[in-house]
């Protein structure tokens, strides 16, 4: 087999190659064909072949068509001649062959001699040579030459000479002088020969005459015009044409003027200045046109092109020379670009303008006038503006030059970091973020990133890490570390919306879920940017990308930097991302190896000019934030990585003498810290404790010497103090776990179970006395107020790692000393704890509680506004607020470390709560407890890393209170107000916290001590209240028995939810793991998915839609079922008795629920059985909530034109509630009462018209009494229906008598009450209305039911308490008898229904009034 040729062959190996080919005899691969020139004539013959020299190759390729396959039907040709000839149908053919006949013959008989009687014959000039001088070109310069035109040299010499005799003769005789223009006042449209403008073209032969006639009739036509006529003729003409139409009219008219061949004309008087008698040089002229033209422009619109002057001889930089050839006409237009710039205009309108940037990405004003020396202005499309729009910007990457695509990445860096930052979002409309993702800049980056140029792959990285990194959210995070839980964050996943309908989870095939998958891999790289820009760009293999670039490319150390942030970005996303980081092929293996070396050589430069070679704080942290995503990272970090090995180099030493820049050795040393504190998380790297127990030690008696703020490296040497005390308190929980582990391990019968880890509670027990002096200490610094902002800084870690202590200490069953332990306590509150909660310090910190928090700030919970969906972030650099919440000055971590310790206190020595009383009664702590009432924080990336852990301070201030109020009245008196807080906080909870909702849920939430109500009196004024109403219809028992009987089941209510929250289970678990210490038994330190709150904001609903979704299940989908699932009676009952004491005494707990919802949700006690709405204490209870739903006041809140959450409309719940009464009802009131409630007049026409048209057959058992109607009946009434489709329905129920008093006497009033109003209403109306209501009331004249006749003529007003539901007049009024007489009584005069308007009043009277 022949080889193929290869780049690097040369001109003798292609020869070589080329005979080995002919000779091996193979049919080649394409055939050379000679084909004809069919434009030459040629014929497709072998003669011809050789005897035609230049022919062209045509390559043919076997089964490939000659030519390619129309897409399209191609449109007939057309010829351009075709279309200016115009040919009528009823036109000669033979005159039509004359016309156009071309031959000699015709030409010759149609030759018209000129007519030269007119023109003037000139002499030639008479010369004192015998011949003509010849013409030279160094004469031709100096001469004054006429316009050339397309003439050559020569004939424009000669045309200039004549002009010169012209002139000459022209000064000798008088007769041919210019005619003068003084006395004149009108304008003058041409000289005594013609007009400028007019050219005659299109007037056929005689186009002279015409001319010239239509120039006289001009003439006198402005002769016989005034001055004032002449001015607004001119006006009115100038504002119908177009403005480039009259610059092209005056440009024109000024060339004519201006050639030499022919008389100059008159002045033209501007209308706008006086007149002049002195003849002004014609030169003036164009310099005024110019000046209107100029005027003109500015008075345009902005979006039109500004005019500006052309370029004359004296602008021009360099000037021409005589003896350059053809450069004696001036081309203005190809000079352009050689003027100065003009200067930018300001816009004098609000229309929106492109943004323009420097190279810094600052936003330019497009009013700035900036040096041109910046080389921010470009030959666009807008010249004058500095700056670069993003389109412009775009282009320049894609240029051929590498400066200029490392400048338009670079700029593109800035734009995105100064648009994370904010900086765009008050001067610009939309996102400039959204809109450069829009346009594709992910893949500009990532082609970018691809460029054999280093200098270009580095700006490609470092906007790429300004588009996925956040300094400051990092830097946020990293405050956080040593807070209560502060190693566990939310991974950085965007929302995920559905673009298809839900399937059932459990129901999932494993083949359809392996088909999802699947799909998932076949999305387009655009469509998954769209939705997650780290999986795009996981998806176009950036790892392995990067991973060349540290390899290989081996870049500057700015540029490793940023690589080593994006990966700890991508890291950040998910435990997905961080095992693809793990996979790719040496990528971690040349970061560890290349940046965390365990011997480096020291530099001299603290910014040396490359890190290979020299260990990065980055990568530690790199590490860490891995470690992060799971146990399983952690372990092969630790184990295959190498990542113990570089533990204890770090570790072991002091930062001092690591041989490093003081700063980065200092962050080392920190990261290091944090990375073995995640590790003592999960139970791993125990034994290293062991090792490096002294180092440990003398590190935090360290941390007792004072650190004044003038000290450098304070900052930074805070941070490893904090990360210190972190380790210190995952170990203390690791060595919690060891006696449990031990046990289990001992109790086993050949079952797996985890190992006890190497660290036993021995081991850190003498910590705690080192640690309680460094908390006294830390107090006493806080009388200092140089050293109060450090000691504020590590008094929350000192809590924790007391705290963490101490919860561990109880349950060590061995080593529990009781008696020394509560002895222990007493002395630490009464030295420590209680001078602190004393403290000014303390007291300024609860003062700023309320102003720090993310729930009572509506601005700092608030979304960012130039977030992108694909790419969440934490937010933190669009305001300095963010940041200055984790701070050393922010409350939140001290208060939840406090709470968390005197939490675990309380729970060993209950004795000790009362002690912290003063912590909950003072008032701006009680300030705060109010304002987080009622309040439904936003959850998002943005606010969740906070929110998360004020929640955690909050339910932890909850369980102090608990404690509190049975042993302290002062503390007893505001326990409604932290019940409030706890159902409050239960709708906030997020992922991760589910084991703080069944603590709430079991301990809180039903607990009789946060109900004094049921104590106080509550019962029978909820009694009175309801005798107040002084309603005819009352249950069968009253709301005081209710609600005594409803405190009476609270355990059992308890029960209830809890049992309904069985679902959470596993999630629970995982969640107590975390929130209690168990690190051998966590998975992950990356929360759950950011989707919600964890409990819906309906929860106290949740029993009853439970039940509905299981009874619909049962019957695939349907809504009746025949048996109850066993205990659903007691779990209806107990979910209405919950929900009526939260409505009675905590209605704030529901104000986040809309009425609608409520009502909705009320309504599955319908829904899901036949029969379960007719039990007696279903009945009492649902009784008592309807009326408290529709007291007034709550009855105006109701809105069904929004879609309750989980339905798609009202709609369709009414249409299922209508079939279910129509099937099951037995006329139930109170079932009736739930489908008249949605007929008020205030919602929606439809579900009236879906009960009297499609289910008019309930009319007849919907016997709800108007004492029954929980509503006012005028709501029904009022306004006056206007739907004419209605108003028929309404006609037609009651004639059929479907629509009865004594069936239906509600919807009986409102049907009368309607009608009536409809047919004597004298408001003004479309011809259609009134029709129809003339209609209506002529057939209600003519009905034979009397009774109803009367009830629909004579009705008055509704009244509820009448029996009727509405009361009549005892005689038609004279308005209505006269206008009913109009109607019906002429039409009728002579039947047996004739009606006489006297007898109209006596006729129409009726006995009930």
């Amino acid at each position: 087999m022949l080889r193929r040729p290869k780049p690097t062959d040369s001109e003798s190996d292609l020869l070589r190659e080329q005979e080995q080919f002919l000779s091996s005899g193979t049919q080649s691969a394409v055939n050379i064909v000679r084909r004809p020139d069919k434009r030459r004539g040629d014929i497709a013959s072998d003669d011809s072949e050789k005897s035609l020299g230049n022919q062209r190759d045509v390559v043919t390729i076997p089964d490939f068509p000659d030519q390619l396959p129309t897409l399209t039907p191609a449109p007939p040709k057309k010829s351009r001649f075709k279309k200016e000839r115009v040919c009528f149908e009823d036109e000669d053919p033979e005159e039509l062959l004359d016309r156009h006949d071309t031959h000699i013959s015709a030409v010759l008989s149609r030759i018209i001699e000129r007519d030269t009687s007119a023109v003037p014959v000139s002499f030639p000039a008479f010369t004192g040579t015998a011949f003509p001088k010849v013409l030279h070109r160094s004469t031709i310069q100096t001469q004054v030459m006429a316009p050339r035109g397309k003439k050559s040299i020569f004939a424009s010499q000669i045309a200039a000479q004549n002009a010169k005799v012209r002139g000459a003769e022209s000064q000798k005789d008088p007769l041919v002088s210019t005619p003068q223009a003084s006395g004149s006042s009108h304008i003058v449209l041409g000289t005594v020969d013609g007009p400028l403008l007019l050219s005659g073209e299109g007037l056929g032969p005689d186009k002279a005459e015409q001319t010239l006639k239509i120039h006289q009739e001009n003439q006198t036509r402005l002769q016989g015009m005034s001055h004032s006529e002449i001015l607004e003729e001119q006006k009115l003409l100038l504002a119908q044409l177009d403005p480039r139409l009259v610059d092209f009219v005056r440009s024109r008219k000024s060339q004519k003027a201006l050639s030499p061949v022919s008389p100059p004309p008159q002045r033209e008087v501007c209308p706008d200045q006086p007149e002049s008698k002195t003849v002004q040089p014609q030169c003036a002229k164009p310099q005024l046109d110019s000046e209107v033209v100029l005027m003109m422009g500015d008075e345009e619109d902005e979006t039109k092109p500004a005019v500006h002057p052309a370029i004359t001889m004296d602008e021009l930089p360099v000037k021409p020379q005589k003896e350059w050839l053809h450069m004696d006409k001036l081309e203005p237009e190809k000079l352009e670009w050689m003027k100065d710039l003009p200067a930018p205009r300001r816009q004098g309108t609000k229309k929106a303008m492109q943004a323009r940037f420097d190279f810094s990405g600052t936003l330019i004003p497009p009013a700035e006038d900036l040096p041109v020396h910046l080389g921010l202005h470009h030959h666009g499309d807008e010249p004058e503006l500095a700056g670069y729009s993003l389109q412009e910007i775009f282009l320049l990457s894609r240029s051929k030059l590498t400066q200029q695509r490392s400048l338009a990445l670079n700029t593109l860096a800035h734009i995105l970091s100064k648009a994370h930052a904010g900086e765009y979002s008050t001067c610009l409309s939309g996102s400039v973020l959204a809109s450069l993702l829009d346009a594709g800049l992910l893949f500009l980056l990532r082609f970018s990133l691809d460029d054999s140029v280093e200098s270009v792959m580095s700006a490609a990285v470092r906007a790429l890490r300004a588009l996925l990194v956040s300094h400051e959210d990092e830097e946020c995070l990293d405050a956080t570390f040593h807070w209560l839980l502060g190693t566990a964050v939310f991974p950085l996943i965007p929302p995920v919306h559905e673009e298809e309908d839900e399937e059932d989870e459990e129901g999932l095939a494993k083949s359809k879920k392996e088909m999802t998958k699947e799909r998932e891999e076949r999305k387009l790289d655009h469509d998954v940017a769209r939705q997650d820009i780290v999986k795009a760009l996981l998806k176009m293999q950036l790892l392995q990308r990067l991973r060349y670039i540290l390899e290989v490319v081996r870049p500057v150390p700015r540029t490793v930097l940023d690589v080593l942030e994006i990966l700890i970005r991508i890291a950040r996303h998910s435990t997905f991302a961080a095992t693809q980081i793990l996979d790719c092929p040496r990528l971690m293996e040349t970061v560890i190896y290349e940046f965390l070396p365990c011997t480096w050589t020291p530099t001299s430069s603290p910014y040396p000019p490359s890190l290979y070679g020299l260990p990065v704080s980055t990568v530690m942290k790199l590490l860490r934030v891995l470690s992060s995503t799971g146990r399983h990272v952690c372990a092969r970090i630790l184990n295959s990585l190498g990542g113990r090995r570089c533990l204890s180099r770090f570790l072991a030493m002091e930062p001092s003498v690591l041989l490093l820049e003081p700063g980065e050795a200092i962050c080392c040393s920190t990261e290091a810290l944090r990375l073995w504190a995640v590790s003592a998380s999960y139970g791993q790297a125990s034994k290293l404790y062991i090792d490096l127990y002294p180092v440990l030690v003398k590190t935090l008696q360290a941390a007792q010497k004072p650190c004044g703020p003038s000290e450098p490296l304070q900052l930074l040497e805070l941070q490893r103090i904090t990360a210190l005390l972190s380790l210190l308190t995952q170990v203390t929980h690791t060595a919690g776990c060891h006696e449990e582990l031990q046990s289990a391990l001992l109790s086993s019968q050949g079952t797996e179970n985890l190992p006890p880890p190497p660290v036993t509670w021995g081991h850190v027990t003498g910590l705690q006395p080192t640690v309680t002096g460094l908390l006294k200490g830390c107090m006493r610094a806080l009388d200092d107020p140089g050293q109060r902002s450090s000691a504020l800084t590590l008094l929350p870690c000192y809590l924790v790692c007391m705290g963490a202590y101490y919860s561990q200490l109880s349950v060590q069953q061995n080593s529990f000393q009781p008696v020394q332990c509560l002895q222990e306590l007493e002395s630490l509150t009464s030295e420590v704890l209680n001078p602190l909660i004393a403290h000014q310090a303390m007291h300024i910190m609860t003062e700023r509680l309320r102003s720090s928090s993310i729930i009572c700030q509506p601005v700092l919970r608030a979304p960012s506004p130039v977030a992108v969906p694909s790419l969440p972030s934490l937010g933190c650099c669009r305001a300095q607020s963010a940041r200055g919440l984790v701070a050393s000055e922010s409350p939140l971590p001290l208060f939840t470390a406090l709470f968390y310790l005197l939490d675990n206190l309380t729970s060993i020595h209950r004795g000790l709560a009362k002690n912290f009383s003063p912590l909950l009664l003072a008032k701006p702590m009680l300030a705060y407890l109010r304002c987080c009432v009622g309040v439904m924080p936003s959850v998002s990336h943005t606010s969740a890393w906070l929110l998360r852990h004020e929640h955690h301070m909050l339910y932890l201030l909850l369980r102090l209170a608990h404690r509190l109020v049975p042993v302290d009245p002062e503390v007893a008196k505001h326990a409604p107000l932290f019940h409030q807080v706890a159902l409050a906080l239960l709708s906030w909870l997020l992922p991760g916290s589910e084991y703080l909702v069944h603590k709430l849920v079991s301990t809180i939430v039903f607990s009789h001590i946060l109900l004094p109500e049921g104590a106080t009196g509550g019962p029978e004024a909820a009694t009175l209240a309801e005798l107040q109403l002084q309603e005819k219809f009352t249950p069968l028992t009253g709301l005081g028995a209710l609600l005594r009987d409803a405190l009476s089941h609270l355990p059992s209510i308890r029960g209830c939810y809890l049992t309904h929250l069985a679902h959470m289970e596993q999630a629970v678990l995982s969640s107590a793991d975390r929130h209690l210490g168990r690190n051998p038994w966590l998975t992950s330190q990356l929360l759950p998915e950011l989707t919600g709150p964890s409990m819906p904001s309906d929860w106290p609903f949740l029993p009853l839609v439970s039940l509905y979704e299981q009874a619909g299940v049962r019957q695939g989908g349907g809504l009746q079922v025949v048996a109850l699932p066993a205990g659903a009676l007691q779990s209806v009952v107990y979910c209405l008795q919950w929900l009526l004491l939260l409505e009675s005494w905590r209605e704030q707990a529901l104000k986040t629920v809309p009425a609608g919802a409520k009502l909705a949700r009320l309504a599955c006690i319908f829904l899901c059985s036949s029969d379960l709405f007719l039990e007696q204490p279903v009945q009492e209870l649902t009784w008592a909530l309807l009326r408290g739903l529709t007291q007034s006041g709550r009855l105006e809140a109701i809105d069904l034109g929004t879609p309750p959450p989980g339905l798609a409309s009202f709609h369709d719940l009414y249409v299922a509630l209508l079939a279910q009464y129509e099937a099951v009802s037995f006329g139930d009131a109170l079932f009736g009462c739930f489908l008249l409630l949605p007929l008020q007049r205030c919602f929606s026409a439809t579900m009236r018209l879906a009960l009297f048209g499609e289910h008019v057959g309930i009319l007849r058992s919907l016997c709800v009494s108007l004492e029954q109607l929980p509503v006012p009946l005028e709501s029904f009434t009022n306004p006056p229906e206007d739907s004419l489709p209605l108003l028929g329905l309404y006609f037609r129920s009651l004639v059929t008598g479907a629509l009865r008093s004594d069936r239906c006497p509600v919807l009986y009033s409102v049907a009368i009450a309607h009608l009536n109003a409809f047919v004597f209403s004298q408001d003004a109306v479309s011809q259609e209305v009134e029709a129809t209501r003339r209609s209506l009331l002529r057939k209600t004249y003519y009905l034979t039911d009397e009774v109803l006749r009367n009830h629909l003529l004579l009705f008055r007003l509704p009244e509820q308490h009448n029996p009727l539901g509405f009361s009549t007049y005892e005689q038609l009024p004279a308005v209505r008898a006269r206008w009913l007489h109009s109607i019906a009584g002429p039409e009728e005069g002579s039947g047996r229904h004739s009606l006489n308007a006297d007898r109209l009043p006596a006729l129409f009277q009726y006995p009930f009034h």
